[in-house]
């Protein structure tokens, strides 16, 4: 079985095949706004690479965000058309799951506004609810962890996972879509926090 992974929902193109729970060939690219131009050059010169028609493709699993709202229908919309005229099963995560990987850590991505998306998980297991936060709350969340994502928005470095591998990693976690045509974008509301700030 090959399965085609995407995740187009924040800064990065991301593209892997996986073969008998191996990563064969894989794209992490910084693509931001782009990714809609380059995620079809990219595939054929990744399936190329490594010899694989489309048609050799048994399943896809992208992430479902949170993320850009037009980044996350990118990768989203592909696998959503392809699963359904080939008739083959399509799978989500989300993606600060996706980016935490087994972790022990905080995820963070720019929700933009001097807000970012965060959840905080440990040994990959996510121990809070996922949610938009202001960036001034999460600098005062964080002591001592690790700091995955956009790192920048609280004056740390910004640092990611090999995406790829982290979709392998987490196959246990993909949620298998009933409906393909039912597959929807997960964005998460602001913090009450966030609210009673403004």
């Amino acid at each position: 079985m090959i399965t085609l992974c995407m995740d187009t929902s924040h800064i990065y193109l991301v593209l892997g095949l996986i073969k008998d729970d191996q990563v064969i060939a894989r794209v992490q690219e910084e693509c931001w706004k782009h990714q809609s131009e380059e995620i079809f050059p990219k595939l054929t010169a990744m399936c190329n690479e490594v010899n694989i028609q489309p048609e050799d493709i048994g399943q896809i699993v992208i992430s479902e965000g949170p993320g850009s709202y037009t980044g996350v229908r990118i990768a989203m919309t592909v696998a959503k058309v392809v699963c359904a005229l080939r008739n083959i099963p399509l799978y989500t995560i989300g993606t600060l799951r996706l980016y935490a990987g087994d972790q022990d850590c905080r995820v963070l991505i720019d929700a933009r506004g001097k807000r970012a998306y965060t959840c905080r998980y440990e040994n990959g297991r996510q121990t809070e609810e996922e949610r938009v936060e202001t960036c001034e709350a999460i600098a005062g969340l964080v002591n001592g962890e690790t700091v995955i994502g956009d790192g920048h928005l609280i004056g740390q470095p910004d640092c990611w996972p090999d995406i790829v591998q982290n979709f392998l990693a987490l196959k246990d976690c993909w949620k298998k879509a009933d409906n393909v045509h039912l597959v929807v974008p997960e964005y998460l509301k602001p913090s009450e926090a966030y609210l009673i700030q403004k």
